[in-house]
């Protein structure tokens, strides 16, 4: 087990200040400009191509190329599969990393990583940090609607290069991959921010999930028709969570848990009432919730020693964010095997951890992954 120098911050300076940095427009115009979109394209005889948005759980990298705290580029991020430091949150890979797998694609690489990027395949803009509000961690992460803007340069681009009714059936076939919302709520908790007394809970929940089915409306109206989505895990019982209980008991945050209820429920009644609304819409919903609370709560049946505590981090339950000691917290535990833990850090899943969960998304039965699941929906 590492163990770096000790640092004699309180609990409430553990974490990055998410007001502290700020990222000008200018700033994002030159991230995306100086993606070189495509230096030439062929679209493959038969695949279907996957594109994704939304935070650390799908992010393979995006935030090494922006201005923030919110980054994994360095050890132990990394340490098993890809041996070295990716900008994934895991020791390894991420749930689009075994979702392209099972789709036979390859890895999705970042949008802003530079190159020739052909987006035949599709495209991954997920942001580490980003919520569906422009306000979570503004100016330190690639929020909702500024993802959605880069989807529709490539959108653009592609039907440029392919014509209407190429581009048309591109689009249509195309899986997209969404999970967002754990930030908005994640990041108030943390900072002990003041919202609440200007909304109630379910008035700040129904701006997060506004915000989302805008998004899923805007790619409908650029031909998206099959969508997946994970609700929110068991977001009290993480571990960073779990250390702004009093005492630690090992209680859950019971907050934390009351808004992540809220937001599944507020997201199973959108996706249902779009089911209705947009044409051909079709989508498999993960219940995270569900997959996540099982594996806390009975570790051993699904092959961890561990659930209740990170394998990188410091303090009660490995829950301060400090794995690597790059966020402001130079401590940090590291365990000598991450396979014995459904989480890599305090509130990130492990390799396995995440392909467990992919699993369910892309083969899961109707009670877990439904009405469709992601498998079915690279068929259809």
């Amino acid at each position: 087990m590492k163990k770096t120098k000790k640092n004699d911050m309180n609990v409430k300076n553990l974490f990055p200040n998410m007001g502290s940095l700020r990222l000008s427009l200018c700033f994002f115009i030159l991230c995306a400009s100086s993606v070189n979109l495509v230096c030439s394209f062929s679209m493959p005889k038969s695949h279907v191509a996957l594109f994704i948005l939304g935070d650390s759980l799908f992010d393979p990298g995006n935030n090494n190329y922006i201005n923030t705290t919110f980054q994994a580029n360095y050890w132990p991020y990394g340490e098993t599969f890809f041996k070295y430091p990716t900008g994934r949150f895991s020791d390894g890979r991420i749930i689009p990393d075994f979702i392209a797998e099972y789709a036979n694609l390859p890895l999705i690489p970042p949008y802003l990583q530079p190159g020739n990027h052909q987006f035949s395949y599709g495209a991954n803009f997920a942001s580490a940090g980003a919520g569906a509000l422009a306000e979570t961690n503004q100016g330190s992460v690639i929020d909702l609607k500024t993802q959605l803007s880069y989807f529709k340069k490539v959108e653009k681009l592609l039907r440029q290069k392919l014509g209407d009714a190429k581009a048309q059936a591109f689009f249509s076939k195309a899986v997209y991959l969404i999970n967002i919302g754990v930030n908005d709520y994640g990041s108030l908790l943390i900072t002990n921010s003041s919202v609440f007394q200007s909304f109630s809970k379910q008035e700040y929940v129904g701006m997060v999930i506004g915000n989302l089915t805008d998004t899923i409306k805007e790619i409908h109206k650029k031909g998206g028709r099959k969508f997946g989505f994970l609700n929110l895990g068991a977001l009290g019982c993480i571990p960073i969570m779990k250390v702004f209980v009093p005492g630690n008991t090992g209680s859950c945050f019971e907050e934390a848990t009351e808004l992540a209820k809220l937001h599944n429920a507020a997201l199973c009644k959108a996706l249902q009432d779009l089911e209705i609304k947009l044409a051909e819409f079709k989508y498999a919903k993960h219940d995270f919730n569900i997959s996540s609370s099982e594996r806390l709560n009975n570790p051993e049946k699904y092959g961890f020693k561990v659930a209740d505590t990170a394998c990188c981090g410091s303090g009660p339950y490995r829950g301060i964010f400090s794995c690597g000691g790059k966020r402001g917290v130079t401590e940090y535990e590291l365990c000598s095997d991450p396979t014995e833990y459904w989480l890599f850090d305090s509130s990130h899943l492990s390799d396995k951890g995440y392909n467990q969960i992919a699993e369910l998304i892309w083969s899961g039965a109707p009670n877990i992954t439904g009405p469709y699941n992601l498998k079915a929906l690279f068929e259809a």
